[in-house]
């Protein structure tokens, strides 16, 4: 997987080429110097309204942010759960 960044605005501007302009996937993603799926995504991304984009956003955020937190949170538990096991047998 490429770990390229595309701005928002050549994002559209692709989509624009695919969607307003009638130029076939391949061809946009190949002058572009971008994969097909990255074409094929981004047109489905963009086609919905910014409002309900912004909603899957925030939401795909949020569920990022918690993921992230539960990872900290399990890692903790574990470290807490040989903390309990050791002093249990040093103190036994």
């Amino acid at each position: 997987m490429s770990d390229k960044r595309y701005t928002e605005e050549f994002k559209i501007a692709a989509v624009k080429q695919v969607t307003e302009r009638g130029h076939p996937v391949s061809e946009v993603a190949e002058r572009l110097g971008v994969s097909i799926h990255s074409i094929y995504a981004w047109v489905k991304r963009y086609e919905t309204p910014p409002a309900e984009r912004a909603a899957a956003d925030a939401k795909d955020d949020e569920l990022r942010r918690l993921k992230a937190e539960l990872k900290r949170v399990t890692e903790e538990r574990d470290i807490l759960k040989k903390a309990a096991v050791y002093f249990a047998k040093t103190s036994g």
